[in-house]
């Protein structure tokens, strides 16, 4: 799986965080559920191309709260459904295979965003 696709210099570093943290997550829910190949299917690369959207287009910017701690939820009811299923299987997984993803996650969901690039 090519993860220097997440690493996308225009975004502040904890929004490119934010992008490899569900891209890998997505990964791995597809990898467990379609196929074991190392690219994502039709329906995860969909899922991830409109998370990184959301994410681009989130009105709190670099500020942006995690998305259980975010007070607008921005996701149509289909895809919140799909990227809750993902994060459902994979987030217990991330402490194993993806262990400073997920500590920098749980550390992103406790910090209070005021301006700083984190």
């Amino acid at each position: 799986m090519d993860l220097a696709a997440s690493k996308v210099p225009d975004l502040p570093r904890r929004l490119r965080r934010e992008l490899r943290t569900v891209r890998v997550m997505i990964a791995m829910y597809c990898q467990r559920h379609h196929h074991p190949q190392e690219y994502l299917c039709p329906e995860c690369q969909e899922l991830f191309e409109y998370t990184e959207k959301r994410l681009r287009g989130c009105r709190f910017g670099k500020d942006k709260p995690t998305c259980l701690r975010c007070p607008v939820h921005c996701y149509k009811p289909e895809m919140r459904e799909k990227i809750r299923q993902v994060m459902r299987f994979s987030g217990p997984r991330m402490l194993w295979r993806h262990p400073l993803l997920a500590v920098m996650h749980i550390i992103d969901g406790r910090k209070q965003f005021e301006g700083g690039d984190v």
